[in-house]
């Protein structure tokens, strides 16, 4: 029997609105079902994003609350008494001048787990200083290792810091916190630090460099350009294919479709005939288009794809089949992950307009009554 309501349903979240890793951890937890409320201010959003074309702001109910009026400041407290997770994204030290810290909110409730997303993390010379992804992945040595071998380092969008070092730790942090309270009845700070995930992501390339497989010059290791057969080769119509053929087996397999000969393919034995292998590699690829050569791959083991675009990627069939990509209120977006066999999340609502929700949300958490007028609380 599946459970439409999702694994976290029950989980009652606060999130007071910010940008970027906060917005879409936020999100991941909404997904799989927690009752997330996002704590927006009044005024225009923060997001660049139209509020309504805002992905990271889907699945969740939206309120607008004043944080630095008093009333606003109860409000939330309010909430805080009955919830079991408050994320908040701003600089150190502003959740307190608020009155909205750590401990004004365990003094209502002191099993609240709360969640802090930065980049620099709470403490360190640099936690009060602003900054962005880039600089984040930069001090980390992420940024250094993408790239190739004698050009400048690349952004990954901020796939690596933001989201992959940012967000996806900070919803890893507060359910085994949640976790924990369930058992001590004592909630804790998580602190998310984007430099703290981001060096995590790097942990296989730090056990590589300890075994001498792994070395710091960019675009000469193995899973970074370093090697022809771990690399993107243009077509003749001026798209891209992914090669990513490692493991001997495949590699033979990549070579046999590729059409080139096994003196040719014998060069993956010696490095010093690596850019002979990767110029026949290029010169073979160049004589067909993309998707020509994505029907000579497909189904084979030979570890090629194609290099899809954002926009071209719900449509590939692999994707389309499994439903990768949905479609919420007009916009494509991708679908929540993970997947579960019987607590199946519920599709994801479009992102509500800034403060739709605000009437329902005070009753539904019994902040105000039918009537609208606060209930009585002991804060």
């Amino acid at each position: 029997m599946v459970d439409s309501r999702g694994p976290l349903d029950g989980l009652k979240v606060i999130e007071l609105a910010g940008i970027g890793p906060g917005p879409y951890a936020a999100m991941l937890l909404a997904d799989l079902g927690a009752d997330v409320v996002r704590v927006e201010r009044p005024g225009p959003p923060a997001s660049a994003v139209p509020p309504e074309k805002d992905v990271l702001r889907r699945n969740r109910r939206s309120i607008v609350v004043d944080l630095r009026d008093s009333d606003g400041v109860r409000t939330v407290l309010s909430m805080a008494a009955k919830a079991d997770v408050l994320l908040e994204g701003f600089r150190p030290g502003v959740t307190e001048r608020l009155g909205l810290g750590p401990a004004d909110c365990w003094n209502v409730n002191p099993r609240l787990v709360y969640g802090r997303m930065t980049g620099w993390g709470q403490s360190g010379p640099l936690a009060r200083t602003a900054g962005h992804d880039i600089g984040y992945i930069a001090l980390t040595g992420a940024l250094a290792s993408i790239g190739r071998a004698g050009s400048a380092p690349v952004p990954p969008v901020n796939l690596v810091g933001d989201f992959g070092g940012g967000s996806t730790f900070l919803v890893i942090g507060v359910l085994a916190a949640v976790w924990e309270a369930e058992r001590s009845g004592r909630g804790q700070v998580v602190d998310a630090a984007i430099v703290d995930g981001a060096s995590s992501l790097t942990a296989l390339l730090h056990g590589l460099m300890a075994d001498g497989r792994w070395t710091d010059r960019r675009g000469c290791n193995f899973l970074d350009t370093g090697v022809p057969w771990y690399d993107t080769y243009r077509t003749a119509d001026d798209q891209w294919m992914a090669v990513g053929a490692l493991e001997p087996k495949f590699y033979a397999e990549f070579m046999r479709l590729l059409g080139l000969s096994d003196d040719i393919a014998a060069l993956r034995d010696d490095p010093s005939a690596w850019p002979r292998l990767r110029e026949a590699i290029a010169r073979a690829f160049v004589t067909r288009t993309r998707d020509e050569w994505t029907r000579v791959f497909d189904g084979s083991d030979a570890c090629v794809a194609p290099v899809l675009s954002l926009t071209e990627a719900a449509d590939h069939p692999h994707l389309a089949a499994r439903g990768t990509f949905i479609e919420v209120g007009g916009v494509t977006q991708p679908a929540p992950a993970p997947r579960f066999s019987r607590t199946v999340p519920r599709h994801p609502t479009p992102p509500p307009p800034v403060g739709a929700d605000t009437p329902d949300v005070l009753r539904d958490w019994a902040i105000v009554d039918d009537a609208g007028a606060p209930h009585t609380t002991d804060h």
